[in-house]
């Protein structure tokens, strides 16, 4: 049952404005949510600090406004299990700024900073949690231990999941690029100057698409005849043809010779 009609119109305001702030501009490591049956109790999620036992782990804490906030201080609770001698069992917590050190002018976010930072530098001298508060003080890695195997059990951040097919559909997507990249032969000069490859010469794109590991099918190449002498000529002779052009060649210069001979007796 929702219980707003609790708090008066010039607390809700209030609320209202605070909330807007903190949505606005989060404090380092808190994300601040609200009940939206009851106004009144205020959720907070804690990242541990960096370089304490509570690292990598995550701590919701509940903050509970009095129906004359901000004049009066909230309650604050843990719901998140920790190991910490200020926040007892049962998650109530102990610090000055919701006591005897609390002011209207304060407001969530100073509560808030307050108990994260709490976290980094504990107050073993006012503890709720009087093992944890005398581990603190007579073997600090014995607190850390424990406090770090609390976090590990009830406050680690779960995992990101990774969506099934991704890998898969991502390795699928670079074979097509590859695929696709290899009709082209690139300029050397383009290297690094942005410019797309060039698409090939119609005599490269056939060779290319020829069988062959290097784009040329050896097997239908004369022997003796190199990739690169087909690629430079373009129209290779065929050695059958070299010979057929050599032996008219002579005939004709015979033919000239006979000619010449004719004309020669012909004068005599």
């Amino acid at each position: 049952m929702a219980t707003n009609e609790n708090l008066p119109p010039n607390v809700i305001k209030q609320l209202a404005k605070e909330l807007k702030n903190l949505d606005e501009t989060p404090p380092e490591g808190i994300k601040v949510g609200v009940n939206d049956d009851d106004f009144s109790i205020i959720y907070a999620d804690i990242e541990g600090p960096a370089g304490t036992p509570y690292e990598n782990g995550i701590f919701r804490m509940k903050l509970i406004l009095s129906h004359d906030f901000p004049h009066s201080p909230p309650k604050g609770y843990f719901l998140t299990k920790i190991f910490h001698p200020n926040i007892a069992t049962n998650g109530e917590i102990c610090v000055n700024a919701l006591k005897r050190d609390w002011s209207p002018s304060l407001g969530l976010r100073h509560v808030l900073m307050v108990v994260r930072c709490l976290l980094i530098e504990p107050f073993p001298e006012s503890a709720l949690n009087e093992q944890a508060g005398k581990m603190l003080l007579d073997n600090y890695d014995e607190y850390a231990k424990h406090a770090r195997l609390y976090t590990g059990i009830h406050a680690l951040k779960p995992k990101p999941k990774v969506k099934a097919g991704t890998i898969s559909e991502s390795t699928a997507a670079l074979n097509v690029g590859q695929t696709n990249t290899s009709i082209y032969i690139d300029d050397p000069k383009n290297a690094g100057s942005g410019n797309p490859p060039q698409q090939p010469s119609p005599l490269a794109a056939s060779l290319i698409n020829m069988k062959g590991g290097n784009g040329l099918d050896q097997s239908a190449m004369p022997s003796g005849t190199t990739a690169e002498a087909a690629i430079s000529s373009g129209s290779a002779a065929a050695p059958g043809a070299q010979k057929k052009e050599t032996g008219l060649a002579r005939v004709h210069a015979d033919k000239k010779k006979i000619d010449a001979r004719k004309k020669s007796l012909k004068r005599l």
